[in-house]
């Protein structure tokens, strides 16, 4: 088969040939049809985190089972499916339940393991799920990751209807999705971007304000404040709180250390949750939700080939939603 490949962590990809992987017992091999990029594909080259070698990438796919191992009876050859990216043990589902990704068996599919910018891909068969097939495959590959982290975000936050929920940084996968989901919750919701074009896009999708990030006080209470971007946004993050409010966070683009106001904290009765990835039962919930229409933004379509300017184009940041790729007769 085809695929993109890292030989070396810290490294580059290069476009080449690898044996037709052959499923075990219980997993099943998908014949691709699209998958999608996340900064997962940028921070493996990097070697944060260094993923077993060689290594394929790509946590977003979908297409058509084309083998089954001889344990699985939940996929049949032919079915069109989408991956749960988050995975764990059998033994950690049954243990933590809504909460197994923080078992310590857990991994992130395509990163810990070979994904999908390949002719085929090798999945545990409790990750295949049918793909709502009332949209599209560019749909279809683009929510899983990004969708599932937001969702937990937001859940764990506990957003309810008519609350207001900022989103900081719009123009990633998981922003992008947080603000969809958000006003599929029935909340109130405010953008931040410092991108003039980006700002009125969120407006467009459904957003009910946006802001620019670099202004100095961004003048919002909120109910819930999802943040990913880390200390470059973090005290305005944390300003525009409501008394009581939460702040829901997934990562740290501009680094890895902010510092917090503890008088602040605890006179305004902050919360800050930690989020990451998501549950079974929360994948089976977004599944439910896309089916019934939810909005998966998409920035743009490329061939499966032209993976590297996508790339480039997600390292400047200059999306808003996913970068698709469409494996066509390459699958």
């Amino acid at each position: 088969m085809h695929a993109w490949i890292l030989n070396e962590s810290p490294g580059a990809y290069t476009w080449g040939s690898q044996p037709d992987p052959i499923p075990g017992p219980d997993e099943v091999r998908i014949r691709v049809v699209a998958s999608a990029l996340n900064h997962m594909d940028l921070w493996v080259t990097r070697g944060m985190p260094k993923p077993p070698l060689p290594h394929i990438p790509g946590c977003d796919t979908t297409g058509v089972v084309d083998a089954i191992g001889s344990e699985v009876t939940s996929v049949s050859v032919g079915d069109e499916v989408v991956v749960n990216p988050g995975v764990s043990p059998v033994d950690e589902i049954i243990r933590y339940g809504n909460n197994s990704p923080m078992g310590p068996g857990f991994m992130i599919w395509g990163e810990h393991c070979k994904g999908g910018h390949a002719t085929y891909a090798i999945a545990p068969a409790r990750n295949v799920r049918p793909r709502p097939s009332n949209r599209s495959w560019e749909e279809c590959a683009a929510f899983p990751l990004a969708y599932l982290t937001a969702l937990r975000m937001l859940n764990r936050a506990r957003l309810q209807s008519g609350e207001t929920a900022l989103i900081v940084g719009v123009g990633s996968g998981v922003s992008s999705a947080a603000l969809s989901i958000a006003k599929w919750m029935g909340a109130r919701v405010i953008v931040t971007s410092r991108d003039e074009s980006k700002r009125s896009q969120a407006i467009a999708m459904g957003a009910d304000e946006s802001i620019d990030t670099s202004a100095d006080r961004w003048n919002v209470e909120a109910d819930v404040v999802v943040e990913s971007v880390g200390p470059a946004t973090w005290d305005k993050s944390m300003r525009s709180l409501a008394p009581g409010g939460r702040m829901v966070v997934c990562g740290g683009t501009s680094g890895p250390k902010a510092e917090i106001n503890i008088p602040r904290l605890f006179f305004k009765q902050y919360e800050i949750i930690g989020s990451s990835m998501g549950s079974y039962e929360e994948f089976e919930q977004l599944l439910l939700l896309v089916e019934q229409g939810l909005p998966i933004a998409i920035d743009s379509v490329h061939p499966l080939a032209d993976y590297e300017t996508a790339l480039s184009k997600l390292e400047r940041g200059e999306q808003l939603g996913k970068i698709v790729l469409r494996h066509g007769d390459s699958a």
